[in-house]
């Protein structure tokens, strides 16, 4: 059973008006991956503006961000917790470094998980993240 347009868009409407009151790092994406919105405390972290990179397509914010695990091994976006949150609609967590869109390169955790109209049917997926502290 396919959830209509209204029930799929208020699912996304929920999930930022979460987003937005959280002091914690948030990315939301759509089905397709796209940005809908990060939160202000995401802005710190990815070093750039929600009005800069709404929109922005997986391999888009891939490119700008970088992830890599621990070794600086290139992780592929479809293999970050968000990435398998919104192909795999399952749930993720994982230790990686990005390059922020202002050049400093960030250590952090991420949490992510799809979000569903239904048991079957992604709506999109959203990303808690925050930048570890410093170790040695």
């Amino acid at each position: 059973m396919a959830a209509s347009p209204p029930q799929r868009n208020l699912i996304l409407i929920l999930a930022r008006n979460f987003a937005s009151r959280l002091a914690t790092a948030v990315f939301l994406v759509d089905a397709e991956g796209r940005i809908i919105y990060f939160n202000e405390a995401a802005e710190r972290l990815l070093g750039q503006r929600f009005v800069e990179g709404h929109g922005m397509a997986p391999d888009e914010y891939a490119k700008l961000f970088q992830p890599t695990d621990d070794d600086g091994n290139p992780i592929p976006i479809l293999e970050t917790p968000l990435g398998m949150a919104i192909t795999r609609q399952e749930p993720g967590h994982a230790r990686l470094t990005i390059r922020g869109a202002d050049g400093v390169t960030r250590p952090i955790e991420t949490t992510a998980f799809p979000l569903l109209a239904h048991t079957d049917q992604r709506v999109g997926a959203i990303a808690i993240f925050w930048e570890r502290p410093e170790t040695g």
